[in-house]
């Protein structure tokens, strides 16, 4: 889900930039804060939390409430020096315990989407909180539970006052999340890098790669893809390039400062995007195409009885598992064609190229070289 990227561009402050915290690690904080006075009476403040890759920030409370067989607290968003239209945003979380047996239940309150369309990481019907924060919020919840030898039976609301109106600036009404903002993050972190910034890192990486005379690297769109590619070929961390969105930055810099060989991974939708010639990836500035998803799977089946549902798709990742439920693999044309416009940004580098798709878990489920 795109919920929380600004779709405009902002130029560099001065200085150092300053990282912040994700929507996912804000409601972390706060549902553990929140657990910890439903349990103990006493709120946690400065709160913190171990996220995925080992960091443990703490968070000071905005809001605290106790009572009622219920407790909440909150945590104003600090996105740091990116431009998100988030920050500032208060996170809130409440919890009361649920009927034994129930589990753990996530719950949209005020100014959280809730997912109405196909295609996205969270099924049709349940609150807009991604795949990695919920597990965060497993993860606390599971702990405080058995410290205190409780069921984990919680039920847990998140609320962010005005989240409807923020979310108008966000992709989330065209994906189908209505309502409000969508709860994101995948490390916690917010990496603030304005384009030109992130750029003039991608070229660093290449420079450095170059020095200490790496034959192969790997351009990724995110962590997972990154980490499925970097395993495959048992890569360096050095030789992993922070290329996000940037496709165009990386493929222009190999083109005068080459390597012998460069991997680009990614998952379906932004590679759809990179086939379809797309150097920025960024939902914000470029889009993916279905009448052309549509166009191939027609040629790969010689019949057009796809094209309907796919152009009415929502996302590409629904279109995927149409094409996959068909038994038509969509997913090595998209590598394929990917492949064949990084060579032609390439302009004759001699750069040997090579594309893996993956999907959500990281499995790759196409690869074209």
């Amino acid at each position: 889900m795109d919920g929380a990227e600004n779709t405009t561009r902002v130029e560099k402050p001065e200085g150092e930039l300053r990282r912040g915290w994700t929507t996912g690690a804000c409601a972390t904080a706060a549902t553990k804060a929140a657990l910890t006075a439903l349990f103990t009476g006493r709120f946690p403040d400065p709160v913190s939390i171990t996220l995925p890759r080992g960091e443990t920030p703490s968070f000071p409370l905005a809001r605290e409430a106790l009572g009622g067989g219920q407790a909440m607290a909150a945590i104003v968003k600090d996105a740091g020096d990116d431009p998100d239209v988030t920050h500032g945003a208060t996170i809130m979380v409440s919890v009361r315990t649920g009927p034994s047996g129930s589990g753990i239940i996530f719950k949209a309150g005020e100014g959280v989407g809730t997912v109405t369309l196909n295609g996205l990481p969270v099924a049709v019907g349940e609150a807009a909180i991604n795949p990695v924060p919920r597990a965060m919020m497993r993860d606390v919840i599971e702990s405080l539970c058995a410290v205190h030898g409780r069921a984990a039976d919680i039920a847990v609301e998140i609320s962010i006052p005005d989240g409807e109106d923020i979310a108008r600036q966000t992709w989330n009404p065209r994906l189908g999340i209505l309502g409000g903002l969508s709860i994101l993050g995948t490390t916690g972190i917010v990496h603030p890098f304005s384009c030109s910034a992130w750029i003039h890192s991608i070229h660093r990486g290449i420079d450095v790669a170059r020095a200490e005379g790496l034959a192969h690297v790997l351009g990724a769109t995110g962590s997972t893809s990154e980490k499925a590619a970097q395993d495959f070929y048992s890569l360096p961390d050095i030789a992993c390039l922070d290329m996000g969105d940037f496709a165009g930055g990386l493929l222009k810099y190999l083109r005068v400062h080459p390597v012998p060989r460069l991997t680009m991974a990614g998952g379906f939708a932004k590679l759809t995007k990179l086939a379809q010639g797309a150097l920025d990836l960024h939902s914000g500035r470029s889009q993916v195409d279905m009448r052309w998803l549509a166009d191939e799977v027609a040629r790969l089946t010689l019949n057009q009885s796809l094209s309907q549902p796919i152009l009415a798709a929502n996302t590409a990742l629904e279109v995927f598992e149409l094409a996959r439920q068909n038994g038509v693999d969509i997913a090595t044309v998209v590598a394929r064609q990917a492949r064949l416009v990084a060579l032609d940004t390439l302009r004759g580098a001699h750069v040997e190229v090579d594309v893996i798709v993956t999907d959500r878990s990281g499995t790759i489920i196409a690869h074209a070289s």
